[in-house]
């Protein structure tokens, strides 16, 4: 037998003492009252997560021999689990405050790009003015943003991430964009800047809407410096959701490929 049988069969006589251990308490918990079942919740979705860890992903033969040699291994994991220090309340806590940022963002109403004139005589001009009104919204932002970043004499990253948590790729850039498009001249914004910011299109006759989301209270060259962060953060995040998409696929053409019968549990079971 060689070393990678030897694990993969010490394994799955591991994954199968858990699993049979689980099922028993199981049993007992649902032999319980309510409230019991409640206080034991925790610990059954804990050592449930466990199964899952070890049913898709392997330790070594010598891990996998210790753990079998101990009557209830599934609940010296729990018990070494419950001593060890997380980041569960901190992860709570972060998807509590994506999870906010994530709906004002989708209260935003959509970028309107006519100007007023359009919407008056297309009947939008609800919608435009909601528009303009989140355009303003972000435009302030912006500035408090540039302003509370700009430490030590550099522009931090924070700033445009979460204007972009709170109102999203196509707004922030759309003001951004804006204000460099009417900021032209000045040469304190980078050639590439200027460039990027004339591929977003504005309708004729918008330019005096504009202005009142004009990004004017910051210096023209912390203006560039947080155009070049929100559009590096845009690009890294397309990147990222491409390859996830890529992976993902790829994922589920090997799930497809591979027998059924080839996992721990299935094995369990059969």
């Amino acid at each position: 037998m060689t070393d990678e049988e030897l694990q993969e069969k010490l394994n799955t006589a591991l994954y199968k003492k858990m699993f049979a251990e689980q099922e028993q308490y199981r049993d007992w918990l649902l032999s319980q009252n309510p409230a019991e079942v409640l206080n034991h919740a925790y610990e059954y979705t804990v050592r449930e997560d466990i199964l899952i860890a070890l049913e898709y992903f392997s330790i070594s033969a010598n891990q996998a021999a210790a753990l079998l040699s101990s009557p209830s291994p599934l609940s010296d994991v729990f018990t070494a689990f419950e001593k060890t220090e997380t980041d569960h309340m901190d992860n709570i806590r972060d998807c509590i405050c994506q999870r906010a940022d994530d709906t004002i963002r989708d209260l935003q109403p959509p970028v309107y790009p006519h100007s007023a004139a359009y919407a008056a005589e297309h009947e939008e001009l609800d919608t435009y003015r909601e528009s303009l009104r989140a355009n303003m919204a972000c435009k302030s932002a912006i500035e408090e943003a540039i302003s509370e970043s700009y430490r030590d004499n550099r522009l931090e990253e924070d700033g445009a991430r979460r204007i972009l948590k709170l109102f999203g790729s196509e707004r922030t850039m759309y003001v951004l964009a804006s204000t460099i498009q009417m900021k032209h001249w000045d040469e304190r914004i980078s050639a590439e800047n200027k460039s990027w910011a004339q591929t977003v299109s504005f309708d004729e006759g918008t330019e005096d809407d504009r202005f009142s989301f004009l990004i004017g209270r910051s210096h023209p060259g912390l203006i560039d410096l947080f155009a070049n962060q929100v559009r590096r953060i845009e690009k890294e995040s397309q990147a990222k959701t491409s390859l996830l998409g890529r992976l993902k696929t790829a994922q589920e053409e090997v799930r497809k490929q591979q027998p059924a019968s080839h996992t721990r549990k299935q094995e369990n079971v059969l």
